[in-house]
């Protein structure tokens, strides 16, 4: 049977598996973020009642990020032996239950503590997606489909920020506290979604039964094309050993490692600040936001990224461009919310912040398109996860040196200055990434466009 890709093959196959595949994660990554994110939220009461100065918060938020960096390469590695199905479920189930914890804490240092511990468990989720996801599509559909995929970190703030305040409110209304409430609630999904994990997930083309024999054959013969092609792909006569400490020696790995950092100083200082950047107004401009509209308010810039993300991910395939299209995005970010911080008036921040979040947001889609192009086998496992382990190092130091300047100075300005040039050097950093590592599509291949 010839099973050469025929648009209407190749279209069928990628809708199928988009369709099975890109939901359940969706559901998944929200979860993940709503666990991750809502301790924003808890830190408007939390702070107060425990006792958690500005600087201990930004440790104990950031902190989360050194256990997620030391536990990172090795979680992606494990995951790479033990499949997708059982790996992302232990992953899931485990941090749900130290999510779940965090409802119980009683001091500063019971929080840094969870704090470490909620890294670690969930050590490996994003990268781990970013790897499965590379073994389900080719290259030339990746930006679109991570940027889909991503959906769950604006979709969480969307639904996250008026879920978490309700949350609270309703346990101060029912006579519990409320910020433990919100805590407890959020992590009990990711438990039940870690044991549907393993019943819903493949770990991998040849074992889908949901796929047409002539979709299997398509896409396997597609992607192992892909992988003989790949510019830092590893030799089959190496040992795994030997192809991770490839991987982790390659200079282009840490470049990549280096731009990721940069540009996602943004979007975690972001996450974890924005509510008590817009709690501050009434302090600096007597503008009185309730918890409700707070939240509400913390929405708006990530509707916002949701619609664009997919938008100039949907540009970056159809051009098979990457470089501009991610660094451009990140110096727009850090353009943004410097002018918006030095103009220093509340709806110019409110602006600034929503094209932060746009930038930030479609950058990082559209460089997770390089990575999977450039490494192959459990030597992506690893350089992936790496990456995004010195990425991450960006979600200690970003809400870390923020805390410390309000801190120091009693503002939020010179906290964001940093970051904005943080993210700036990531820009510039994707920008200078040789041009070979972001190419996907294949000289003569057309890109079919599809519904996927």
């Amino acid at each position: 049977m010839d099973h050469s890709a025929t648009p209407s093959l190749e279209q069928q196959t990628i809708r199928r598996i988009t369709r099975r595949l890109i939901p359940f994660l969706i559901v998944l990554f929200v979860v993940a973020f709503l666990d991750r994110t809502n301790v924003g939220f808890a830190a408007l009461r939390m702070n107060e009642d425990i006792g958690i100065s500005q600087a201990t918060y930004g440790l104990g938020a950031g902190i989360f990020f050194l256990g997620y960096f030391v536990f990172e390469v090795p979680s992606n590695i494990l995951l790479h032996r033990f499949g997708a199905r059982v790996w992302i479920a232990r992953i899931m189930i485990t941090w749900g239950l130290v999510a779940a914890a965090m409802g119980f804490l009683q001091s500063a240092t019971h929080f840094v503590v969870l704090r470490v511990l909620l890294g670690v468990a969930e050590a490996g989720f994003f990268p781990g997606m970013i790897f499965l996801l590379s073994l389900w599509f080719p290259n030339r559909y990746r930006a679109r489909i991570f940027a889909m995929f991503y959906l769950g970190v604006p979709i969480s703030q969307v639904i996250g920020a008026p879920l978490s305040v309700g949350l609270m409110q309703l346990g101060e209304h029912v006579g519990v506290v409320g910020w433990r409430l919100m805590y407890i609630a959020e992590g009990l999904p990711a438990i039940a979604l870690g044991i549907a994990c393993l019943f819903y997930l493949t770990n991998r083309p040849a074992d889908a039964h949901w796929l047409s024999e002539a979709q299997r054959h398509w896409l396997t013969d597609t992607l192992a094309r892909e992988e003989r092609a790949k510019p830092l792909a590893v030799g089959a006569h190496l040992s795994k050993r030997q192809m991770v400490a490839k991987a982790l020696c390659n200079p282009q790995v840490w470049l990549m490692a280096f731009v990721y950092f940069g540009i996602t100083s943004g979007s975690n200082a972001m996450n974890f600040f924005l509510p008590t950047v817009l709690q501050s107004f009434r302090a600096t401009f007597g503008l009185e936001l309730g918890l409700m509209q707070n939240g509400l308010l913390t929405a708006v810039p990530y509707a916002l990224a949701a619609l664009c993300m997919i938008l100039w991910s949907r540009h970056s395939d159809r051009h098979q461009e990457r470089h501009w299209h991610a660094g451009g995005a990140a110096l727009l970010a850090a353009a943004s919310i410097a002018l918006a911080l030095v103009i220093n008036q509340p709806w110019v921040i409110v602006i600034g912040f929503t094209l932060l979040a746009i930038g930030v947001y479609s950058a990082i889609n559209v460089f997770w398109a390089v990575p999977g192009q450039a490494l192959t086998g459990v030597g992506a496992a690893a350089g992936i996860g790496l990456i995004n382990s010195i990425g991450n190092l960006s979600g200690f130091t970003g809400p870390y040196i923020t805390g410390l300047l309000f801190s120091t100075t009693g503002s939020y300005t010179p906290g964001f200055l940093i970051i904005a040039a943080l993210v700036a050097a990531g820009g510039v950093g994707m920008l200078v990434l040789p041009r070979g590592m972001a190419h996907s599509a294949q000289p003569g291949e057309p890109l079919h466009e599809g519904k996927a």
